[in-house]
């Protein structure tokens, strides 16, 4: 039962990460940022370009480890895929960290209390939306751990 629960949640999951990596290719080439809502998708080269890909390579890992998925070469897909997501989502955590504390270019060394909050307002990545559900890997591991 949990196999097949894995199976259809990476499935899934490997479907939307490859359409948010195709995305994010599509907007680095057309050149502007794509803004949607709360959804933010940069055309800078290295996070939309490379990051695009890194992200359709997580994708590719999701999908790759359905077939059988609790068998342990399977699951380390899986595992490999959600490590790619934590280490550009933790960039991307890294990056609003980073720009929250200096006061911008005419102000004060240290931003304001107001301006240091607005920093970790929307728009988000797409790799911030998947970093949670990216997580729910975790659960297989220990459940294998344990067997």
């Amino acid at each position: 039962m949990n196999e097949k629960i894995g199976r259809i949640y990476f499935g899934i999951l490997g479907i939307v990460t490859l359409i948010f990596g195709i995305t994010d290719l599509i907007v680095t080439m057309g050149g502007n940022d794509f803004s949607w809502g709360i959804l933010e998708i940069s055309s800078d080269m290295f996070r939309g370009g490379w990051g695009g890909l890194i992200v359709i390579s997580t994708g590719l890992f999701y999908l790759s480890s359905l077939k059988n998925f609790l068998e342990i070469h399977q699951l380390s897909r899986a595992l490999m895929g959600s490590i790619l997501v934590w280490i550009l989502a933790g960039t991307d955590i890294f990056v609003r960290i980073t720009e929250s504390i200096p006061g911008g270019e005419e102000g004060p060394w240290f931003n304001s209390l107001e301006g240091f909050l607005s920093t970790y307002a929307p728009p988000y990545s797409p790799v911030i939306f998947l970093l949670p559900f990216s997580l729910i890997i975790l659960f297989f591991v220990n459940k294998m751990k344990k067997a």
